[in-house]
């Protein structure tokens, strides 16, 4: 049996999230939100069992891509035993501000 890696969050990751569901919530209602945060948990949970399973993106930085949903994009990278979600990016956002990960 494979043990998941220990799961931390940036605070850039953090601040994504919560923009990311109260945007949701303010247009689309508690429901659209509950489905969005099983989704999150679920692809980290299986993140955190297999780390190589998403393409990497910056093999400088280890960066990993992987795809949420259409609008949402999580960034995270593994850090010895730990996974680091480094951001979570709305696909619709000026691709500039991922410059940090390319």
């Amino acid at each position: 049996m494979v043990i998941p890696k220990t799961v931390i969050w940036s605070p850039a990751a953090k601040q994504d999230l919560e923009n990311i569901t109260d945007y949701l919530m303010h247009k689309w209602g508690n429901n659209v939100v509950t489905s969005f945060l099983r989704r999150v948990n679920w692809l980290i949970s299986q993140i955190a069992v297999n780390p190589c399973q998403y393409p990497v993106l910056n093999p400088s930085h280890k960066v990993r891509r992987c795809v949420l949903t259409k609008q949402n994009t999580l960034f995270y990278r593994e850090i010895k035993n730990q996974i680091e979600i480094v951001r979570i990016y709305d696909t619709r956002q000026d691709p500039e501000k991922l410059k940090i990960l390319v």
